[in-house]
């Protein structure tokens, strides 16, 4: 690390003069202004220009004729994660009518649209500007979703209302697209510091917010799970033991509950209840013990075993994945300052 003095210019002003040669790369001279932040740790940024935004990349994939669709989903998720903001897809023929089908069911799932498409070609491109978004905001807004898809599915669940559970399987893909979008974020911004500064985290944070995304995520997955179980026995018009369902129940009201209250301690730092949402994890494995064995409804009646099983993971899996954003939020609190 280079060290350079501080000198008085004038009654009150202290300076210090910049490298010559950040200076030449940047291409600044005598009466340019720069960026310059303040870290949470007191140290300065400086920054060669006020306008923090990247510049636009793109990127060319070519496809065989015989593609599997959902390997074009996979290569188009991967360039828009790893931040390219335009994505041109060729194939070696026309393109198949699953594979078009592919093409626009990916570009829901993202902040994309598409340009322009022709049989063998197709030009994809961002419609968001990462220097305006919010890292927090975005997994506010994700979690909004994710819990109203909890609450959803604890009311169908207590209801048997199969309706309730449909509209909980609607939101997924609105989760998924905010997912997608923040993980691009986060690893834009480590990639650039320019945009990590703009955006006003560091790059301990990226590592944080990507596995509190991934969280979140999850749960919303499970809680379409969920929700996707109780549509199908509800069509079995299955009669459930009322002991044995009311602690499913019970179990799935201290799971969520802990996940929501997880989320909000990381995101206000708030260490009080942490432990005791960890600690929440023992209880719900009690709780499943209560509901074990699981009733038998006879050979023709398996996959009404099956389904039943399923929920119940999936609310164990919610309950490690709030125990998950709790850790991290510990780990959070004793990190120096960078």
């Amino acid at each position: 690390m280079e060290r350079r003095k501080i000198t008085s210019q004038g009654k009150y002003s202290l300076v210090i003069t910049l490298p010559k040669e950040w200076v030449r790369m940047n291409n600044l001279g005598s009466g340019d202004s720069v960026s310059i932040r303040v870290r949470g740790d007191g140290s300065l940024v400086v920054h060669p220009s006020l306008d923090v935004k990247e510049r636009p990349r793109e990127v060319s994939l070519f496809f065989r004729a015989d593609e599997e669709p959902n390997s074009i989903i996979r290569s188009v998720i991967g360039c828009y994660l790893n931040g390219y903001n335009t994505i041109r897809l060729t194939s070696g023929r026309n393109f198949t009518v699953e594979q078009q089908a592919a093409i626009r069911s990916v570009v829901r799932s993202l902040y994309m649209r598409i340009l322009e498409s022709t049989a063998r070609r197709v030009i994809l491109q961002t419609f968001m500007d990462e220097s305006l978004a919010s890292v927090v905001s975005g997994i506010e807004r994700m979690h909004i979703i994710t819990n109203s898809m909890c609450k959803d599915v604890l009311k169908s669940m207590r209801e048997w209302d199969d309706g309730l559970a449909k509209s909980v399987l609607s939101l997924e893909e609105d989760v998924d697209q905010f997912m997608y979008f923040l993980i691009r974020l986060t690893r834009s911004a480590v990639m650039s510091p320019s945009l990590a500064s703009g955006l006003g985290i560091t790059m301990s944070d990226c590592f944080d917010y990507h596995l509190l995304i991934n969280r979140i995520e999850y749960v919303a997955d499970h809680a379409a799970s969920i929700a996707q179980k109780i549509i199908t026995l509800k069509e079995r018009q299955m009669d459930m033991p009322e002991r044995f369902f009311a602690s499913i129940i019970r179990a799935a009201e201290k799971t969520f509950a802990s996940y929501d209250l997880a989320v909000e301690a990381f995101l206000s730092g708030n260490m009080e209840h942490t432990n005791e949402i960890i600690d929440e994890r023992d209880e719900v494995e009690r709780l499943e013990e209560e509901i074990s064995p699981l009733p038998y409804y006879g050979e023709h009646e398996k996959t009404i075993t099956y389904h039943l099983f399923s929920i119940i993971d999936s609310i164990k899996r919610i309950s490690e994945y709030a125990g998950d954003i709790a850790e991290i939020t510990i780990d959070r609190h004793f990190m120096p300052g960078e």
